[in-house]
């Protein structure tokens, strides 16, 4: 997703335009918005940028979303707590930064070029996403005992959206979950958004869970939901040691909680595919695999999709009507059957690797007294242990304007947790401008 003349993403823009429709919105129109396709063809960008500035205000509750009819201003919020357009753009859509793959950006934009050329009962037209929902159960099929098909997999807008439709179907509002923590923090938001009671079970730093500790939860709590990592640790950065899978699959085997599989940065492992995941000796039945087209195809495609058995989800997800442009889903599909995406990954992985890699020395040149951390296995960010207590509000200030993203520990944890940890992310290709924000950080650290 490209920036502007004034720097700021796409997706910004819109979000703007979209903030002043809101503040003007009509009462006896019911706040009725514009739909995603004449949004986009007004403002000249495409549906998978406007899908984004939409989806990010749907999360902060200023508009919603009705299956066929559109998108409508949240008008019982609008007066009440409304973020303003600052102020909502200063949090970015995640903490994270994610990678932007700009040569398989142009292949997908190509082929839906010349999807669009086609002429006649195109089956894009159809907008069923049929294809691509049938790429990626193929994608995840390993053996018979584990095969996927077409009605097993859900696409939706985003993962906080599809997380929390998941949650509904399966009647899970005010249930137990256990969460391995640190968590990605879409998905601990969602847990809680569903009034989910929510457990930690703290990951050590080489990425391993306390097994003796997860056991005793799943003994003596109504555990009905489990959520752990498909094999990287988000945002530790972490591998999960293949030993730890094992005893994992074998307790949950004796538990009757499902199992939601974390796989939103799985493709983002430095030395490639593991061997093993999570989900490889896992029930299917009890199963649920929650991933990111994003992680891999860059913004142009900020989908999520599930993979799951249970009863009910897809009644929910068709109810919950995610407008996903079909034509965008046929590109994707394509992308991902031309082995395109899989030719792609291994140089992503390069990039993501040697930006680390330097990334992690100059953090550690220049504030290596001041906090502890391992390099990571992956990912995109580097989480630290300060040695000392520090006032994040400080820590905010001094990199505000740069690309250096400095996000406070608790945001992947419960009230409470993680108070000494933070989590360091470049977000810019260039590294213009990094030695200034480490020097700006290393002043607040010796409290200058």
């Amino acid at each position: 997703m490209g920036r502007s003349a004034r720097g700021e993403f796409a997706y910004q823009g819109v979000y703007r335009y979209l903030d002043a429709l809101i503040a003007q919105a009509d009462y006896a129109e019911q706040g009725r918005l514009p739909s995603l396709r004449d949004l986009a063809r007004r403002l000249r960008v495409s549906l998978a940028t406007v899908q984004c500035a939409y989806s990010l205000l749907e999360r902060q509750g200023r508009v919603r979303s009705v299956p066929k009819s559109g998108y409508f201003v949240n008008l019982a919020e609008r007066e009440v707590d409304s973020p303003s357009a600052e102020t909502a753009l200063a949090l970015p859509v995640f903490p994270l930064p994610m990678p932007s793959p700009r040569t398989l950006e142009r292949t997908l934009l190509a082929h839906e070029r010349r999807l669009a050329r086609q002429g006649g009962q195109a089956t894009w037209r159809l907008g069923s996403g049929a294809l691509l929902r049938s790429v990626l159960a193929a994608r995840y099929t390993r053996t018979s005992g584990h095969c996927w098909n077409a009605r097993h997999v859900h696409l939706a807008t985003d993962v906080q959206a599809l997380l929390e439709t998941l949650l509904l179907a399966l009647h899970l509002q005010g249930a137990t979950a256990v969460v391995a923590t640190p968590c990605c923090w879409r998905l601990l938001h969602g847990l809680q958004k569903a009034g989910m009671r929510v457990l930690e079970a703290p990951l050590a730093a080489h990425g391993g869970l306390d097994i003796g500790v997860f056991a005793r939860v799943l003994e003596h709590e109504p555990v009905q939901l489990v959520v752990m990592p498909s094999c990287l640790s988000t945002p530790l950065g972490r591998l999960t040691p293949v030993q730890d899978q094992r005893q994992l699959v074998r307790l949950l085997a004796e538990h009757p909680a499902l199992l939601l599989e974390n796989d939103l940065d799985s493709d983002h492992c430095f030395a490639g595919p593991p061997a093993s995941r999570l989900r490889d000796d896992v029930d299917a039945s009890r199963l649920l695999v929650l991933g990111s087209l994003e992680a891999t195809l860059g913004a142009e495609a900020p989908y999520a999709y599930l993979l799951c058995r249970q009863p009910g989800v897809d009644e929910a997800i068709a109810r919950r009507g995610f407008l996903l442009p079909p034509l965008r889903q046929q590109a994707v599909a394509q992308t991902l059957t031309k082995g395109e995406v899989d030719d792609s990954l291994s140089s992503l992985r390069f990039d993501l690797q040697a930006r680390m890699e330097y990334l992690c020395g100059r953090v550690e040149l220049r504030l290596g007294t001041h906090l502890a951390f391992t390099r990571p296995d992956g990912g995109r960010g580097i989480w630290a242990r300060l040695n000392q207590p520090i006032d994040t509000e400080a820590l905010l200030a001094a990199v505000a304007g740069s690309p250096l993203s400095v996000v406070p520990g608790e945001s992947f944890g419960l009230k409470g947790s993680f108070p000494q940890h933070v989590l360091l992310a470049w977000c810019a290709e260039s590294w213009d401008g990094l030695e200034q924000a480490l020097r700006r950080l290393g002043r607040v650290f010796i409290g200058r």
